[in-house]
This record gives structure tokens, sequence and C-alpha cells, in this order.
């Protein structure tokens, strides 16, 4: 299956779609010194959010998908050097409207887990 969204993301800095199929995607994200909120190596969560909704994005598959929201809990921390991967499953379906569950990991270790509400748009949500 061909990755027909968000193209021009930056595998160093969001993530690499890793397995994709129908309704459901892998993705992982190496973490680099540059992700470091403190000087013990903490990763800013943000990137694990941005890898989770990247795989989010990666399960719904579509041109026009964008996040209309999100509900998540950040379980662990994540430090510096860390390859975290994120399993995300579309588990409802209703109009133009997705929810996706995601779950980010660190080796065996859940760090990140939640629920993205996606939409699939009619076009680019950027035209007029």
């Amino acid at each position: 299956m061909d990755v027909n969204t968000h193209l021009a993301i930056s595998p160093e800095w969001v993530g690499r779609s890793v397995t994709l199929a129908e309704g459901r995607a892998v993705a992982r994200l190496l973490t680099r010194p540059e992700m470091a909120a403190d000087e013990k190596g903490l990763v800013h969560g943000g990137f694990t959010f941005g890898l989770a909704d990247f795989a989010a994005m990666l399960a719904v598959n579509d041109p026009h998908v964008v996040l209309g929201g999100a509900e998540v809990r950040f379980l662990a921390p994540v430090r510096v050097g860390a390859e975290l991967e994120a399993r995300a499953e579309m588990v409802e379906t209703a109009g133009k409207k997705r929810q996706v569950h995601c779950r980010v990991m660190d080796g065996e270790k859940t760090v990140f887990e939640g629920t993205f509400t996606c939409f699939v748009l009619a076009r680019h949500i950027l035209e007029a």
C-alpha cells in the first residue's frame, strides 16, 4: 500500500512510515539531541505527539486528512537516542470523521497513547 498523505513530512523530525495497511500504520522516530528539552536529554513531548499524529494520519491515509482534536496521555519520559514506534489503528468512521487510536512505544514500554479525531476533507484545507 502506498503512502497518500503528509508526503513532505521530515523523517528526522516527525518519523517515517514502516508499515501501512488499510486503517493501520506503524511509524518510527529516532530521537535526536536537538529534540532535548533539557541538559539531561529529556525529549520534548511535542516530538512524541508529532510521531503519533503522523501515524494517525497514515492510518487514515487520505491526501486531505487533517487533525481536528486529540485526547492524549504522556505515560513515561523519553530520552534522546530512543527509537520510538507509533502504532495507529482507525477505530471508527462516521462520514468525514475518523477516530484513530495510537500508542507510542519505547521498546516494550508504552510512553504515550491517545485518540486522534481526524477529518477527511473534499479538498486541501488551505484551498479556498
